[in-house]
């Protein structure tokens, strides 16, 4: 059974940092794209960052650019995410997805393996 399982969310101050992680387990992914997407409240699923299969491209959105860094290590089959000077509007859940392909982007549908999310909660 594939199993994607985020941790390291919680509450943290703005300007403060989180680093999230998503272990893998029911098969490897080391040669296909994972990403990182987020959900608030009463909004659709956004993207925000993904990483290739080898972690030789990596893409974000606008509003993570500069602030948060996507990694991965295959040896552990788990990608991350760091993220810092954190905002209130950064608050969401934070959902980990792997792709059937090497590459990866900004689309929902690209993805087909989705963890159950873990909490990142950004106080003013």
């Amino acid at each position: 059974q594939v199993q994607l399982v985020e941790s390291g969310g919680g509450l943290v101050q703005a300007g403060g940092s989180l680093r999230l992680s998503c272990a893998a387990s029911g098969r490897t992914f080391s040669t296909n794209a994972m990403g990182w997407f987020r959900q608030a409240p009463g909004k659709e699923r956004e993207f925000v960052a993904a990483i290739s299969w080898n972690g030789g491209n990596t893409n974000y959105d606008d509003s993570v650019k500069g602030r948060f860094t996507i990694s991965r290590d295959n040896a552990k089959n788990t990608v991350y995410l760091q993220m810092n000077s954190l905002k209130p509007e950064d608050t969401a859940a934070y959902y980990c997805a792997a792709g059937p392909t090497p590459w990866g982007g900004p689309n929902v549908s690209l993805y087909n393996y989705w963890g159950q999310g873990t909490q990142v909660t950004v106080s003013s």
